[in-house]
């Protein structure tokens, strides 16, 4: 993607604000992505709240579409052509792949190799301000490794991308916002992996989230414990005190109102965890568990530490069901309208915005 790129102002002649323009990543081809998209675009309040370029295979979102009885409501962009997109939904079209390789739905290099390309795409139009923010569609991490892949999903591979070393897997649903210590690693591997440093990053990453893009002056945090009841005193396990206790302390150091351990077993009952506006947990099931349970289809998965805005659906490629009709796309609605809030909130009104997507071949 190496064309010009157009510039225009964010506010329009008429002088309203533009809206976000939002890159949307088709991610595994064999998977759920092309529907979840279609279905969540489909919905005119979503649709309302930006401008979109979807990162895709056109045949496949048709296909998608014809299945859910969605007319199609996208212009395409032909490889090699630059789009302007004043308003709606343009498709950057990878026309090369096929809709026939998929369908089998499984693990496959093709797969992988495509939704990298997706990806690829939409991170030089975020490097380079095209668009205002990613959101990402499911991949499948067999795919990848089968593609020939070093990176374990995205949250490596874009912090790669941004030459980032500081960053945190977050997730956002059901009232909660969760940042990860720790995130797709082996229960047995945390032992070597949680120290101080690992405990407090979060902490301070989910602070300048809360104040930057939430817009929370005063934010409060409030830090899990690892073992069970936070250890209780040193009787089942030392962490608490060796790790995340002198976390928390740097973290109110830097002057975060921060608050924990505390006993995951018993944080989300009740009103206790309403009384914080962030909450870190030490592993993923940790935090996973109770968000899933409070907003199974509607939580979304949020990158800490980018320059740049990432949104997700907090759902995998559900192979089992592609092609079925059957996928629901709360997590999609809910990624967009996320990457939407978050990218107005950055957009200061005076800032150029360009809105011409480059060839994608």
């Amino acid at each position: 993607m190496n064309a010009p790129w157009a510039q225009e102002s964010a506010v329009t002649e008429n002088g309203q604000s533009r809206k976000p323009l939002i890159g949307l990543t088709m991610g595994d081809p064999c998977g759920i992505g092309a529907e979840v998209i279609v279905k969540a675009l489909a919905d005119s309040d979503v649709r309302s709240r930006g401008r979109f370029v979807v990162f895709g295979v056109e045949e496949s979102l048709c296909a998608a579409a014809d299945a859910a009885g969605v007319r199609p409501f996208w212009f395409r962009s032909p490889p090699g052509e630059p789009l302007r997109v004043d308003s709606g939904v343009v498709v950057a079209d990878f026309h090369e792949y096929s809709a026939g390789f998929w369908v089998n739905p499984r693990p496959t290099a093709e797969g992988g190799r495509a939704s990298l390309q997706f990806l690829d795409a939409a991170i030089e139009a975020a490097r380079v301000q095209t668009i205002d923010a990613i959101v990402t569609g499911p991949i499948h991490k067999v795919s990848w490794r089968l593609a020939g892949c070093r990176f374990p999903g995205h949250t490596e591979k874009l912090a790669d991308a941004f030459h980032v070393s500081r960053f945190t897997m977050a997730f956002v649903g059901g009232g909660l916002r969760i940042a990860l210590a720790t995130g797709h690693v082996g229960l047995m591997q945390l032992r070597n992996l949680l120290n101080i440093g690992a405990v407090f990053q979060p902490i301070d990453l989910l602070q300048h989230a809360l104040t930057d893009w939430f817009g929370l002056e005063d934010p409060r945090i409030a830090v899990l414990g690892l073992n069970p009841h936070a250890g209780e005193e040193g009787q089942f396990g030392d962490e608490e005190r060796r790790v995340i206790e002198p976390a928390i302390q740097m973290a109110r150091n830097a002057g975060i109102t921060v608050d924990g351990p505390f006993p995951a077993d018993t944080f989300f009952v009740g009103e206790q965890r309403n009384r914080f506006d962030g909450v870190v947990a030490m592993y993923h099931d940790q935090g996973l568990i109770p968000l899933k349970t409070l907003a199974f289809h509607s939580a979304v998965n949020v990158t800490l530490g980018l320059p740049i805005l990432r949104t997700s659906v907090d759902h995998g490629t559900a192979f089992d069901i592609a092609g079925s009709n059957s996928a629901d796309p709360g997590s999609m609605k809910a990624a967009i309208r996320l990457a939407c809030q978050l990218a107005e909130r950055r957009m200061p009104a005076t800032t150029p915005i360009p809105n011409v997507i480059a060839p994608t071949a």
